[in-house]
């Protein structure tokens, strides 16, 4: 039986993507606001934090590229959802309008945010990654996107509809 893969599946199957240990290592760069920020491992914190341009990872020296991958992106998403939300509130105050859920997506596909019913943005948590005027035009795009709010009147002093 021949165990060789054709070269079809193996591209397929493997892609363009790195090793997970030459990407997750102490030292790597790691995408944040259109910058890099280099992650140190180490356990002087019990949380991750951000130090200027270094991400502190709490983890021994010895830790595995999936534990510093894990540990790297858990605090990737909670930025995300702490910048992100912080964005949403600003930009829906400043149009008068109450701020809608967030929710982040971790889909592979998809736009960098997308409305889901009339009081909610699903934003992919990767967005985190890019600068932040994209970051902001990717917000704004959404929340112009949504229905106006219940109760409002259009441009012609017309009530909106209700439901």
């Amino acid at each position: 039986m021949n165990t060789a893969r054709s070269p079809q599946l193996k591209l397929r199957l493997d892609g363009n993507e790195p090793e997970a240990a030459s990407r997750w290592h102490d030292g790597a760069a790691l995408a944040y606001l259109g910058g890099h920020l280099r992650l140190v491992l180490g356990t002087r914190h019990k949380e991750a934090l951000r130090e200027g341009q270094l991400l502190d990872l709490p983890l021994p020296p010895q830790a595995t590229p999936r534990q510093i991958q894990d540990r790297a992106e858990a605090w990737l998403r909670a930025e995300a959802k702490r910048i992100l939300q912080q964005l949403i509130e600003e930009k829906s105050a400043l149009a008068g309008r109450r701020a809608p859920r967030l929710a982040l997506s971790f889909a592979a596909r998809g736009h960098w945010v997308e409305v889901q019913g009339s009081d909610a943005l699903r934003c992919n948590w990767r967005l985190i990654e890019q600068p932040l005027p994209v970051i902001e035009q990717a917000i704004a795009r959404g929340l112009a996107s949504l229905p106006p709010p219940d109760g409002g009147f259009d441009l012609f002093g017309t009530p909106f509809a209700t439901g």
